[in-house]
């Protein structure tokens, strides 16, 4: 059964795909980009592209589908799952992972573990059933899941309104000069290549506060608290700074410390739970490549 949304446009101005994710703030981005692309968000009945110009009187009309079968199939596996109750679960990613199904990576994904697990919500659609936020395939670390749409709408809005935490530890080339700072510069997909993100003038808002950990010659360690999510955006922001993850093997230098990936780890991770309204809090230890690495940079260092 087809859902369907209808608002006139009184005060509101500016971009549609802008618009529709204020008035739709249950709806997340990339649900709102996919209904636009397919037909199912109108303006006065015609559709318009993202860039349309809202104007007062405007008639903004949006058709949710119902959810198709997810033909995803689950495969048990043995997730580390650090808390779960009836609307949410966290789940520490080991690094390697993929998070959700695509095209030639259909299995494996700790979606396809998730699904043997829980029921998971609907909102993200057929490929990503409970994800919320996502983070990169050699990226370790916590990542909160919705188990109903209830709690995935909840969890959206705080990622939106930037009242979750999300803190990373991330290991880069350098000495910083700076004890900690922020990195406020817009990320979007690179001019030339298109497979890969970069600091762009046109580019979305992403925001990075970091400070650093410990420092070994070469070598920094970082805590990156994250008021944005954009793709990529720790690994991109590091770079445009000067100081690229170590390991990172698409905005990283050719010489580097062998790992598996780049050494970053989602450390930290809260949210206020979607029913109750109560804080929740987690950490993650380090991955063991990640902490033996350290030990050796540290025991290096001090000999120097």
């Amino acid at each position: 059964m087809i859902e369907e949304k209808i608002v006139t446009i009184e005060n509101e101005s500016g971009r549609l795909d802008k618009v529709a994710a204020q008035i739709f703030s249950t709806l997340s981005r990339s649900q709102l980009k996919k209904l636009l692309a397919e037909g199912h968000l109108t303006v006065n009945n015609q559709v318009v592209k993202a860039k349309y110009k809202v104007q007062a009187g405007d008639v903004i009309k949006v058709m949710i589908p119902e959810p198709k079968h997810l033909d995803i199939v689950a495969e048990k596996m043995d997730l580390d799952i650090v808390y779960e109750d009836e609307d949410v679960l966290v789940v520490n990613k080991p690094q390697g992972m993929v998070v959700h199904p695509a095209p030639g990576h259909e299995s494996g994904t700790l979606v396809n573990g998730l699904l043997a697990h829980s029921p998971l919500s609907t909102i993200n659609g057929t490929f990503r059933p409970g994800i919320v936020h996502r983070i990169d395939k050699d990226t370790s670390g916590l990542l909160m899941v919705a188990k109903n749409d209830l709690a995935h709408q909840s969890l959206a809005q705080q990622l939106k309104e930037k009242t979750n935490l999300r803190e990373y530890l991330a290991l880069v080339h350098g000495n910083l000069k700076e004890n900690e700072g922020t990195i406020d510069a817009p990320i979007g997909r690179h001019p030339i290549d298109r497979k890969r993100q970069a600091v762009v003038k046109d580019g979305r808002q992403a925001v990075t506060h970091f400070k650093v950990c410990e420092r070994f010659g070469d070598y920094t360690l970082v805590s990156c608290r994250l008021e944005t999510g954009r793709t990529h955006q720790i690994r991109v922001h590091m770079k445009y700074i000067g100081h690229a993850l170590v390991g990172d093997p698409v905005y990283g230098p050719k010489k580097t410390i062998t790992g598996k990936g780049q050494f970053l780890h989602a450390a930290k991770l809260g949210f206020a739970h979607p029913r109750t309204g109560e804080w929740l809090e987690f950490e993650a230890p380090l991955p063991d490549v990640f902490a033996q690495t350290l030990d050796r940079l540290e025991k290096s260092f001090k000999k120097i």
